[in-house]
Protein backbone atom coordinates (compact mmCIF):
# COMPACT_ATOMS: atom_id res chain seq x y z
CA UNK A 1 0.00 0.00 0.00
CA UNK A 2 1.18 3.38 -0.59
CA UNK A 3 2.84 5.54 1.93
CA UNK A 4 1.61 9.01 1.20
CA UNK A 5 3.68 11.07 4.19
CA UNK A 6 6.19 13.57 3.22
CA UNK A 7 7.99 16.28 5.41
CA UNK A 8 5.22 18.88 4.20
CA UNK A 9 2.01 16.69 5.24
CA UNK A 10 3.85 15.55 9.02
CA UNK A 11 4.70 19.20 9.26
CA UNK A 12 1.05 20.21 9.05
CA UNK A 13 -0.35 17.49 11.21
CA UNK A 14 2.27 18.61 13.95
CA UNK A 15 1.05 21.82 14.05
CA UNK A 16 -2.35 21.40 13.93
CA UNK A 17 -1.80 19.07 16.80
CA UNK A 18 0.19 21.30 18.99
CA UNK A 19 -2.09 24.16 18.44
CA UNK A 20 -5.14 22.36 19.54
CA UNK A 21 -3.44 21.02 22.48
CA UNK A 22 -1.93 24.53 23.33
CA UNK A 23 -6.23 25.58 22.93
CA UNK A 24 -7.38 22.77 24.88
CA UNK A 25 -5.04 23.16 27.62
CA UNK A 26 -4.64 26.97 28.15
CA UNK A 27 -7.79 28.47 26.86
CA UNK A 28 -9.90 25.97 27.43
CA UNK A 29 -9.13 26.10 30.64
CA UNK A 30 -6.05 24.28 32.56
CA UNK A 31 -6.92 25.20 36.50
CA UNK A 32 -8.45 22.71 38.68
CA UNK A 33 -12.22 22.82 38.22
CA UNK A 34 -15.29 20.72 37.92
CA UNK A 35 -15.62 19.93 33.71
CA UNK A 36 -19.44 20.39 33.09
CA UNK A 37 -21.71 18.52 30.88
CA UNK A 38 -21.89 21.38 28.31
CA UNK A 39 -18.14 21.78 28.10
CA UNK A 40 -17.65 17.99 27.98
CA UNK A 41 -19.75 18.05 24.96
CA UNK A 42 -18.26 21.35 23.09
CA UNK A 43 -14.92 20.03 23.77
CA UNK A 44 -16.61 16.85 22.35
CA UNK A 45 -17.64 18.54 19.04
CA UNK A 46 -14.68 20.58 18.21
CA UNK A 47 -12.52 17.61 18.28
CA UNK A 48 -15.28 15.68 15.95
CA UNK A 49 -15.48 18.90 13.67
CA UNK A 50 -11.14 19.56 13.99
CA UNK A 51 -10.67 15.49 12.72
CA UNK A 52 -13.17 15.74 9.94
CA UNK A 53 -10.95 19.37 8.61
CA UNK A 54 -8.14 17.45 8.93
CA UNK A 55 -9.74 14.72 6.45
CA UNK A 56 -10.99 17.27 4.30
CA UNK A 57 -7.39 19.20 4.47
CA UNK A 58 -5.63 15.72 3.77
CA UNK A 59 -8.36 15.10 0.57
CA UNK A 60 -7.76 18.50 -1.23
CA UNK A 61 -4.23 17.65 -0.91
CA UNK A 62 -3.96 14.70 -2.17
CA UNK A 63 -6.52 15.34 -5.07
CA UNK A 64 -4.12 18.34 -6.34
CA UNK A 65 -1.23 16.27 -6.20
CA UNK A 66 -1.37 12.78 -6.54
CA UNK A 67 -4.98 12.45 -8.17
CA UNK A 68 -8.63 11.86 -6.72
CA UNK A 69 -8.45 7.91 -6.44
CA UNK A 70 -5.73 7.84 -3.97
CA UNK A 71 -7.28 11.30 -2.41
CA UNK A 72 -10.66 8.98 -1.71
CA UNK A 73 -9.14 5.80 -0.99
CA UNK A 74 -6.54 7.57 1.94
CA UNK A 75 -9.13 9.99 3.02
CA UNK A 76 -12.13 7.03 3.88
CA UNK A 77 -8.90 5.24 5.35
CA UNK A 78 -8.19 7.92 8.02
CA UNK A 79 -12.33 8.31 8.24
CA UNK A 80 -12.61 4.71 8.95
CA UNK A 81 -9.52 4.31 11.03
CA UNK A 82 -10.86 7.27 13.20
CA UNK A 83 -13.66 5.53 13.89
CA UNK A 84 -12.48 2.59 14.86
CA UNK A 85 -9.99 4.16 17.48
CA UNK A 86 -12.90 6.28 18.64
CA UNK A 87 -15.13 3.71 19.18
CA UNK A 88 -12.54 0.87 20.74
CA UNK A 89 -11.74 4.31 23.09
CA UNK A 90 -14.82 3.57 25.23
CA UNK A 91 -13.97 0.94 26.71
CA UNK A 92 -10.96 2.97 27.80
CA UNK A 93 -13.64 5.46 29.15
CA UNK A 94 -15.34 2.93 31.45
CA UNK A 95 -11.94 1.53 32.95
CA UNK A 96 -11.17 5.28 33.77
CA UNK A 97 -14.79 5.51 35.70
CA UNK A 98 -13.62 2.70 37.77
CA UNK A 99 -10.37 3.71 38.53
CA UNK A 100 -11.11 7.29 39.85
CA UNK A 101 -14.38 5.57 41.78
CA UNK A 102 -11.79 3.13 43.42
CA UNK A 103 -8.75 5.84 44.33
CA UNK A 104 -11.94 8.74 45.39
CA UNK A 105 -10.69 11.18 42.84
CA UNK A 106 -13.18 14.04 42.34
CA UNK A 107 -14.37 15.11 38.95
CA UNK A 108 -12.86 18.60 39.16
CA UNK A 109 -9.42 16.35 40.19
CA UNK A 110 -9.52 13.78 37.26
CA UNK A 111 -8.80 16.18 34.57
CA UNK A 112 -5.47 17.14 35.56
CA UNK A 113 -5.19 13.06 35.28
CA UNK A 114 -6.24 12.68 31.95
CA UNK A 115 -4.11 16.01 31.20
CA UNK A 116 -1.01 13.83 31.57
CA UNK A 117 -2.64 11.12 30.78
CA UNK A 118 -3.40 11.97 26.65
CA UNK A 119 -0.19 13.52 26.66
CA UNK A 120 1.34 10.03 27.99
CA UNK A 121 -0.97 7.92 25.26
CA UNK A 122 0.18 10.43 22.49
CA UNK A 123 4.23 9.31 22.92
CA UNK A 124 3.53 5.74 23.55
CA UNK A 125 1.22 4.88 20.45
CA UNK A 126 3.68 6.85 18.46
CA UNK A 127 6.45 4.82 19.25
CA UNK A 128 4.19 1.53 19.25
CA UNK A 129 2.89 2.78 15.78
CA UNK A 130 6.21 3.08 13.75
CA UNK A 131 7.14 0.10 16.00
CA UNK A 132 4.38 -1.72 14.45
CA UNK A 133 4.88 -0.15 10.79
CA UNK A 134 8.38 -1.29 10.71
CA UNK A 135 7.68 -4.56 11.72
CA UNK A 136 4.86 -5.16 8.82
CA UNK A 137 7.15 -3.66 6.42
CA UNK A 138 9.77 -6.26 7.17
CA UNK A 139 7.31 -9.71 7.95
CA UNK A 140 4.34 -9.37 6.39
CA UNK A 141 3.17 -12.55 7.80
CA UNK A 142 2.37 -10.13 11.32
CA UNK A 143 -0.64 -9.28 10.05
CA UNK A 144 -2.03 -12.60 10.31
CA UNK A 145 -0.96 -12.65 14.31
CA UNK A 146 -2.46 -9.43 14.76
CA UNK A 147 -5.74 -10.85 13.04
CA UNK A 148 -5.71 -14.12 15.35
CA UNK A 149 -4.72 -12.19 18.29
CA UNK A 150 -7.99 -9.38 17.80
CA UNK A 151 -10.21 -12.45 16.82
CA UNK A 152 -9.22 -13.68 20.26
CA UNK A 153 -9.67 -10.47 21.62
CA UNK A 154 -13.19 -9.96 21.16
CA UNK A 155 -14.36 -13.49 21.53
CA UNK A 156 -12.86 -12.88 25.30
CA UNK A 157 -14.34 -9.35 25.27
CA UNK A 158 -17.63 -10.82 24.66
CA UNK A 159 -17.59 -13.80 26.81
CA UNK A 160 -16.22 -11.22 29.93
CA UNK A 161 -18.65 -8.45 28.56
CA UNK A 162 -20.42 -8.21 32.53
CA UNK A 163 -17.00 -9.00 34.52
CA UNK A 164 -15.85 -6.26 36.70
CA UNK A 165 -11.83 -5.74 36.97
CA UNK A 166 -10.79 -6.84 40.70
CA UNK A 167 -8.59 -3.62 41.10
CA UNK A 168 -7.99 -3.90 44.94
CA UNK A 169 -5.95 -6.96 43.63
CA UNK A 170 -4.42 -5.73 40.59
CA UNK A 171 -0.53 -6.42 40.69
CA UNK A 172 0.34 -3.10 39.25
CA UNK A 173 -0.99 -1.61 42.44
CA UNK A 174 0.36 -4.67 45.02
CA UNK A 175 3.50 -3.76 43.25
CA UNK A 176 3.71 0.56 43.67
CA UNK A 177 2.10 -0.05 47.74
CA UNK A 178 5.12 -2.28 48.24
CA UNK A 179 7.78 -0.36 46.68
CA UNK A 180 6.58 3.39 47.12
CA UNK A 181 5.55 5.76 50.20
CA UNK A 182 1.47 6.11 49.36
CA UNK A 183 -0.28 9.10 51.03
CA UNK A 184 -3.76 7.54 52.22
CA UNK A 185 -5.25 10.91 51.44
CA UNK A 186 -5.31 13.51 48.23
CA UNK A 187 -3.34 17.45 48.39
CA UNK A 188 -5.22 18.76 45.51
CA UNK A 189 -3.60 18.24 42.03
CA UNK A 190 -0.23 17.75 43.62
CA UNK A 191 0.96 13.59 42.48
CA UNK A 192 3.69 13.83 45.29
CA UNK A 193 4.32 15.34 48.60
CA UNK A 194 7.06 15.21 50.98
CA UNK A 195 6.82 14.73 55.28
CA UNK A 196 8.83 15.53 57.68
CA UNK A 197 9.32 11.94 60.00
CA UNK A 198 11.77 12.11 62.29
CA UNK A 199 13.55 15.02 61.21
CA UNK A 200 14.07 13.26 57.53
CA UNK A 201 11.97 14.87 54.52
CA UNK A 202 9.87 11.37 52.93
CA UNK A 203 8.55 11.48 49.64
CA UNK A 204 4.79 10.02 49.47
CA UNK A 205 2.71 9.81 46.24
CA UNK A 206 -1.00 10.87 46.38
CA UNK A 207 -3.74 8.77 45.63
CA UNK A 208 -3.47 10.85 42.64
CA UNK A 209 -0.32 9.25 41.26
CA UNK A 210 -1.91 6.31 41.26
CA UNK A 211 -4.87 7.01 39.44
CA UNK A 212 -2.49 8.61 36.52
CA UNK A 213 -0.20 5.16 36.56
CA UNK A 214 -2.95 2.90 36.14
CA UNK A 215 -4.45 5.45 33.40
CA UNK A 216 -1.20 5.41 31.40
CA UNK A 217 -1.07 1.60 31.85
CA UNK A 218 -4.97 0.65 30.89
CA UNK A 219 -4.01 2.81 27.72
CA UNK A 220 -0.86 0.68 27.16
CA UNK A 221 -3.38 -2.30 27.35
CA UNK A 222 -5.75 -1.07 24.90
CA UNK A 223 -3.15 0.57 22.77
CA UNK A 224 -2.28 -3.33 21.95
CA UNK A 225 -5.80 -4.05 20.78
CA UNK A 226 -6.75 -0.70 18.60
CA UNK A 227 -3.50 -0.48 16.78
CA UNK A 228 -3.65 -3.82 14.87
CA UNK A 229 -6.99 -2.69 14.78
CA UNK A 230 -6.09 -0.18 12.15
CA UNK A 231 -3.36 -1.91 10.25
CA UNK A 232 -5.99 -3.89 8.90
CA UNK A 233 -7.45 -0.84 7.28
CA UNK A 234 -4.55 0.23 6.21
CA UNK A 235 -0.63 0.13 6.89
CA UNK A 236 0.23 3.86 5.39
CA UNK A 237 2.51 4.77 8.96
CA UNK A 238 0.52 8.27 8.22
CA UNK A 239 -2.97 7.19 8.11
CA UNK A 240 -2.60 4.74 11.02
CA UNK A 241 -0.78 8.02 13.14
CA UNK A 242 -3.05 10.92 12.56
CA UNK A 243 -6.59 8.89 13.16
CA UNK A 244 -5.15 7.19 16.01
CA UNK A 245 -3.83 10.76 17.20
CA UNK A 246 -7.04 12.69 16.54
CA UNK A 247 -8.73 9.58 18.66
CA UNK A 248 -7.69 10.45 21.37
CA UNK A 249 -7.44 13.80 21.58
CA UNK A 250 -10.47 14.05 21.75
CA UNK A 251 -10.91 11.43 24.72
CA UNK A 252 -10.82 13.36 27.60
CA UNK A 253 -13.70 15.46 26.69
CA UNK A 254 -15.56 11.99 25.48
CA UNK A 255 -14.96 10.88 29.33
CA UNK A 256 -16.60 13.93 30.88
CA UNK A 257 -19.34 13.69 28.50
CA UNK A 258 -19.88 10.06 29.12
CA UNK A 259 -19.27 10.33 32.79
CA UNK A 260 -22.81 10.98 33.97
CA UNK A 261 -24.44 8.25 31.87
CA UNK A 262 -21.77 5.21 31.77
CA UNK A 263 -24.16 2.82 32.74
CA UNK A 264 -26.83 3.92 29.58
CA UNK A 265 -24.47 1.64 26.91
CA UNK A 266 -24.42 -1.39 28.87
CA UNK A 267 -24.61 -3.23 25.66
CA UNK A 268 -21.80 -1.71 23.87
CA UNK A 269 -19.29 -3.65 24.77
CA UNK A 270 -21.05 -6.22 22.63
CA UNK A 271 -20.76 -4.36 19.96
CA UNK A 272 -16.89 -3.49 20.50
CA UNK A 273 -15.77 -7.21 20.69
CA UNK A 274 -17.66 -7.43 17.34
CA UNK A 275 -16.03 -5.12 15.67
CA UNK A 276 -12.53 -6.46 16.94
CA UNK A 277 -14.25 -10.10 15.52
CA UNK A 278 -14.94 -8.38 12.42
CA UNK A 279 -11.34 -6.51 11.93
CA UNK A 280 -9.38 -9.84 13.00
CA UNK A 281 -11.20 -12.09 10.22
CA UNK A 282 -10.98 -8.78 7.60
CA UNK A 283 -7.28 -9.30 8.76
CA UNK A 284 -6.85 -12.94 8.60
CA UNK A 285 -8.78 -12.85 5.14
CA UNK A 286 -6.08 -9.81 3.83
CA UNK A 287 -4.52 -11.77 1.09
CA UNK A 288 -7.46 -14.15 0.13
CA UNK A 289 -10.00 -10.92 -0.07
CA UNK A 290 -9.70 -7.66 0.27
CA UNK A 291 -12.63 -6.63 1.92
CA UNK A 292 -13.43 -2.84 0.45
CA UNK A 293 -12.83 0.31 3.15
CA UNK A 294 -16.32 1.16 2.28
CA UNK A 295 -18.04 -1.79 3.21
CA UNK A 296 -15.66 -2.15 6.40
CA UNK A 297 -16.48 1.89 7.71
CA UNK A 298 -20.33 0.34 6.96
CA UNK A 299 -20.25 -2.57 8.81
CA UNK A 300 -18.03 -0.68 12.55
CA UNK A 301 -20.71 2.18 11.80
CA UNK A 302 -23.80 -0.28 11.88
CA UNK A 303 -22.37 -2.33 15.00
CA UNK A 304 -21.74 0.53 16.72
CA UNK A 305 -24.76 2.77 16.36
CA UNK A 306 -27.07 -0.81 16.25
CA UNK A 307 -25.74 -1.36 20.16
CA UNK A 308 -26.26 2.07 21.15
CA UNK A 309 -29.35 2.36 20.27
CA UNK A 310 -30.23 -1.36 21.77
CA UNK A 311 -28.90 -0.27 24.93
CA UNK A 312 -30.59 3.46 25.17
CA UNK A 313 -33.90 0.86 24.32
CA UNK A 314 -32.66 -1.34 27.50
CA UNK A 315 -32.02 1.15 29.65
CA UNK A 316 -35.50 3.19 29.09
CA UNK A 317 -37.24 -0.56 29.47
CA UNK A 318 -35.54 -0.86 33.00
CA UNK A 319 -37.42 2.61 33.77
Amino acid sequence: MENISNPWLWGSFAAVVLVMLAIDLFVGGGKQHRVSFREAATWSVVWVCVSMLFAAGLWWYLDANLGRELANQKTLEFITGYLIEKSLAVDNVFIWLMLFGFFAIPLELQKRVLVFGVLGAILMRTVMIFAGAWLIAQFHWILYLFGAFLLITGIKMWWFADEKPDLANNPLIRWLRSHMNIAHELHGERFFITRNEAGKAVRYATPLFLALVLVEFSDIIFAVDSIPAIFAITTDPFIVLTSNIFAILGLRAMYFLLADMADRFSLLKYGLALVLMFIGVKMLLIDLFKIPILFSLGVVAAIIGTSVVLSLRQGRARH
